[in-house]
């Protein structure tokens, strides 16, 4: 899969700021479709995490003259998408407990993690995006600036991951459920060149109206689109490996001649 890329025009300063990101896109699974709250892909997420924390800790300490510490890395959550649903919170909090340092980013003040200033984002390891209304999510972080935050912290090394409306809204535009039947959304951040489709497979109506509106020229192609219990992984714009915690799971580029499966990683 490596080499593979989706295309769109991209802003300058964004280009720079993102030129050494990783975002990791889930189609759907994680945590959030986990009834033991266990997943391969967070696993995975973690680890990605885990070394960017060692890297941090030992430049750190190196700066003042010592040996680094291996510590937690540092894993936000952020739930806009669900309105900052509590319970969606406290699934993340128990899947992580114990493995990362783990914090909330509540843009409705919900108790009790209550609002916070977006800026503490720069300080995380991983940022993992919740699923939702994409829509909804993309209009309050442009009215908090959450958007140009993101790009800051992922190019100075933190990983920027989301499931579904949370993978959605680093691409330039998607599929999105947002207004009651699917529709085509064409106003991403574009961290991501092209289009994207989460539950490609896994829930009805989503390939074939992705197909379309990609064939008819609604939502710029190529595009990816990613089943249940698969992610993307993106780095400097590239998709450069598809993992998957599920055998059924895939992940596909979809152009105006249909559809191709991209090699994956089963993990």
């Amino acid at each position: 899969m490596a080499g593979q890329t989706t295309s769109g025009a991209h802003n300058t300063m964004m280009d720079a700021a993102l030129n050494q990101s990783t975002i990791v896109a889930l189609g759907g699974g994680g945590f959030s479709m986990s009834e033991s709250g266990t997943s391969a892909i967070d696993d995975y997420l973690l680890e990605l995490a885990t070394t960017v924390r060692d890297k941090r800790s030992t430049e750190a300490h190196h700066r003042r003259g010592g040996r680094g510490a291996s510590v937690l890395p540092r894993v936000c959550f952020v739930p806009t998408a669900s309105g900052d649903n509590p319970d969606y919170i406290h699934r993340f909090e128990a899947a992580f407990d114990g493995r990362a340092e783990t914090h909330v980013l509540s843009l409705f003040g919900q108790s009790p993690w209550g609002y916070q200033d977006p800026k503490m984002l720069q300080d995380m390891d991983l940022i993992y995006v919740g699923g939702g209304s994409t829509a909804n999510l993309l209009t309050l972080w442009r009215d908090h600036g959450v958007d140009d935050i993101m790009a800051l912290a992922a190019s100075r090394g933190t990983i920027l991951a989301g499931i579904s409306a949370g993978a959605n809204c680093w691409f330039e535009a998607s599929s999105t459920d947002s207004f009651g039947p699917l529709a085509p959304l064409s106003d991403g951040l574009g961290f991501i060149p092209g289009s994207a489709c989460p539950h490609y497979h896994g829930e009805p109506g989503r390939a074939e109206t992705f197909r379309t509106w990609i064939e008819a020229g609604q939502l710029p192609g190529p595009g990816l689109a990613i089943d249940d219990h698969a992610a993307v992984v993106f780095e400097n714009f590239r998709a450069t490996s598809v993992i998957a915690e599920k055998s059924e799971a895939h992940a596909y580029i979809v152009d105006e001649r249909g559809e191709t499966r991209l090699d994956r990683d089963v993990t």
